[in-house]
């Protein structure tokens, strides 16, 4: 992620709903959710979720698809990954004790790849 994919996708989770919408997305895992059932979580009506959905998924973090004839959201991993990536890449500076609180609640997500996941 370059700085300015970066500023787009501060810029879009700079608002509760917004930020509130990737959370539940996160939670919700792959198999996503409806912009109903987004709503209903978040607490916002239908005519606001459009606008939002369509912010964050025109900061790439965000996606959509059609399933029937729901669109069902998902978060986009990779992209909030390649964010906290950019936020921790330079971190350290030879002090790993900076990072290490990151890194402790990283671990503490218990995900396991889906690779290792099969192996399980």
């Amino acid at each position: 992620m370059d700085e300015r994919q970066a500023i787009n996708a501060f810029a879009a989770l700079a608002q509760e709903n917004r930020l509130r919408i990737v959370r539940h997305l996160v939670q919700s895992g792959p198999d996503g959710l409806s912009a109903g059932a987004i709503a209903e979580k978040v607490g916002a009506s239908s005519s606001n979720m459009s606008f939002h959905l369509k912010e964050l998924e025109r900061a790439g973090l965000i996606q959509s698809r059609r399933t029937g004839r729901s669109i069902i959201y998902g978060a986009t991993f990779t992209a909030l990954s390649g964010l906290v990536e950019f936020l921790m890449r330079d971190c350290c500076q030879g002090h790993p004790e900076v990072c290490a609180p990151a890194m402790a609640a990283l671990a503490a997500c218990n995900c396991v790849p889906a690779q290792e996941a099969a192996h399980v």
